[in-house]
């Protein structure tokens, strides 16, 4: 009876580690997605850095520490998981960032790299994933970083 329990916790632990190797990979995945996101605004990069960070909750402790203290993305994720919001420059650059890159897609891109029945539509839906980002960005609050002791 006590080979099976042996046998039997050998296999949870192996499925355990399994879940949690899935669980790391998935993370990093969206730690690439979420990188990407910062420079090509059809990727959203809040969510895959927030479904980062949960991910490696759940498989390392070491990766999800790395995360939160990353000079990128550290504050930018503890600041929104708290529920404080992002800085005005954060929102105006990245709104500015989007739109730009929106409006230059929209505009140059499509047309060269689709076929014609295809652009229209693809427009559409290029500026509207950047309306709801925007109104995204817009409804968050507006961190204000505590000003340091100037006096010397």
């Amino acid at each position: 009876m006590e080979e099976k329990k042996t046998f039997a916790a050998k296999c949870k632990e192996q499925g355990q580690k399994l879940v949690r190797t899935l669980w790391l990979v998935a993370g990093t995945v969206c730690v690439v997605l979420g990188t990407i996101g910062i420079v090509l605004p059809i990727l959203p990069t809040t969510p895959f850095l927030l479904a980062a960070a949960a991910c490696y909750y759940k498989s390392s402790p070491r990766m999800h520490s790395w995360l939160l203290n990353n000079k990128w993305f550290g504050e930018y994720i503890r600041n929104y998981t708290e529920g404080k919001g992002l800085t005005r420059k954060v929102k105006v650059t990245a709104l500015t960032v989007l739109w730009a890159t929106i409006g230059v897609s929209v505009i140059f891109m499509l047309d060269r790299i689709l076929p014609a029945q295809l652009v229209l539509p693809m427009q559409l839906i290029m500026v509207a994933v950047a309306i709801a980002v925007s109104a995204h960005i817009l409804r968050l609050p507006t961190f204000r970083k505590p000003k340091e002791n100037a006096s010397i």
